[in-house]
């Protein structure tokens, strides 16, 4: 973490988790539109994405067509061979990868495929997006792993204007 202000997160995340459910389920969805460019920005200038990687490690995006091409394309590979050398298909039918942590996670936290990574890699902890609130289950489980889900959602309960 970027700051010391996130020390313990995680505990604090998993004792709040019952008013961010209950926050997602009364929040008047345009003004929180309107504050998460502000507090996305914020968050990640407070967290080092590169010191955490959670999601990298336990967790799989989804690998929509146009990512398994473009990925695929730019790896050399014909499409069923990165399919059959990455990924699976989960309970929901999409494909994932195969293992934790991601094979395109380098030991340094960054990704081997950065440039080309599926949009689900590029768009999460959507924070910035009505995700946050149209997809509370989703928004909930990312408050545990990821601290940049656990910053905006602990400014949205504290702000004065959401209450």
């Amino acid at each position: 973490m970027a700051t010391g202000k996130l020390q313990g997160w995680e505990k604090t995340s998993r004792e709040h988790k019952k008013a961010y459910q209950q926050f997602l389920k009364r929040a008047d969805k345009n003004k929180v539109l309107r504050q998460l460019p502000a507090l996305h920005d914020a968050a990640f200038k407070a967290v080092d994405c590169l010191t955490c990687a959670n999601c990298c490690k336990n967790y799989s995006p989804r690998f929509k067509t146009p990512d398994i091409k473009r990925i695929a394309r730019a790896l050399g590979m014909k499409e069923s061979v990165f399919i059959a050398t990455y990924l699976k298909v989960d309970d929901e039918g999409d494909f994932v990868v195969q293992q934790s942590p991601c094979p395109f996670l380098n030991t340094d936290y960054t990704c081997a495929i950065y440039e080309m990574r599926p949009s689900d890699c590029a768009r999460f902890p959507y924070t910035d997006e009505d995700v946050l609130i149209k997809r509370p289950a989703l928004t909930l489980k990312n408050s545990e792993f990821c601290p940049i889900t656990y910053y905006v959602l602990e400014r949205l309960i504290a702000t004065p204007l959401n209450k």
